[in-house]
């Protein structure tokens, strides 16, 4: 931009920089057309996947938490195993640009100093800009390896349960919650098999700290149709602390959950659902009138010539003296 004399801005001059990531592709084989295509929006949504990042000054403990962490969420995660010096709650530009060159819209960053010890930093974005993020502190650690007991196959569905109150009464644990299941989910699917569930991430949030425990399921005999269940313990396991929160407005957060119109259900009418998923319908009869309606055919309920006579002619019929 240049100068005028009088000290005003005069117009353009050269070509403005842009953001290469920001500019329009046209795409020039099928492959390309193909990669292009996968980031698009869509009515259905691909499977959210995870970026792991390690800090400028990561120790041992928190890398060993990321890659856990990694073999827990493949194939649906990506891990950074070069270190980048970034600070998220500082300066966001950094990971809004790693999220946007992988295309992922979870993040676990992990740091180490001396003011944060073993530190955590798990968020979400929303057009790829960072939606929420909370800072978890690593006080006990136990790893896969240190688990001596047989593991769950890669890509494997967990299943999530959440225990504690806090977990509903705080805004803060409720959107860490909320946060969890989104990072842990994995994708979604039509039908459940039984043989299928075999894995539990457990949280349980108690005086001020959140335990983290993952669980084998161990199908046995128990003399009937539905198995006996057992949980064994296969690790990761951590012991976390609340540090800071960086949480999205409610404007911006209830925006982030709208969905198209194409997938909210058409209401159909007259038919109504309850508690409990019981279909209900209403219908519509025209006015009836009851002397006329057909009754169960009886001897005593068979009318006499003379009665049927006098219905025909509009008389009503005579009594009959013994009456």
């Amino acid at each position: 931009m240049t100068v005028c004399d009088d000290g005003g801005a005069c117009a353009w001059s050269g070509s403005v920089a842009m953001d290469p990531l920001d500019r329009v592709v046209k795409p020039k084989t099928k492959r390309a057309k193909r990669f292009l295509e996968k980031r698009e929006p869509k009515l259905k949504e691909n499977t959210k996947i995870a970026m792991l990042i390690k800090g400028g000054n990561a120790n041992l403990r928190v890398t060993e938490v990321l890659k856990d962490i990694y073999a827990v969420k493949k194939p649906f995660a990506v891990l950074y195993r070069k270190k980048n010096i970034t600070r998220p709650f500082e300066d966001q530009t950094s990971l809004e640009f790693f999220s946007k060159k992988s295309d992922c819209s979870l993040f676990l960053f992990g740091s180490h100093n001396k003011k944060r010890p073993n530190n955590l930093v798990i968020g979400r974005m929303f057009d790829y800009h960072v939606l929420d993020m909370i800072e978890l502190g690593v006080e006990k650690f136990v790893s896969l390896k240190d688990v001596k007991n047989s593991k769950c196959p890669e890509g494997t569905k967990p299943m999530l349960i959440f225990a504690g109150d806090v977990f509903d009464v705080n805004e803060e644990y409720r959107r860490l919650k909320s946060l969890l299941i989104d990072f842990f989910r994995g994708p979604t699917v039509p039908n459940i098999r039984l043989a299928g569930l075999e894995y539990v991430l457990h949280f349980t949030a108690v005086d001020g700290k959140i335990y983290m425990r993952s669980y084998k399921v161990l199908l046995k005999k128990s003399g009937c149709k539905i198995p006996r269940i057992e949980l064994e313990e296969m690790g990761p396991s951590l012991d976390l602390v609340m540090r800071r929160t960086h949480l999205a407005s409610d404007d911006l957060y209830k925006l982030s959950l709208k969905q198209p119109k194409a997938l909210k259900p058409k209401k159909k009418k007259n038919i109504s659902h309850d508690a409990l998923g019981t279909t209900y319908g209403r219908i519509h009869m025209q006015k009836q009138d009851l002397g006329k309606l057909q009754t169960r055919k009886m001897k005593g309920l068979k009318k006499r010539p003379a009665e049927k006579a006098a219905e025909d002619s509009g008389v009503s019929p005579k009594k009959s003296k013994s009456a």
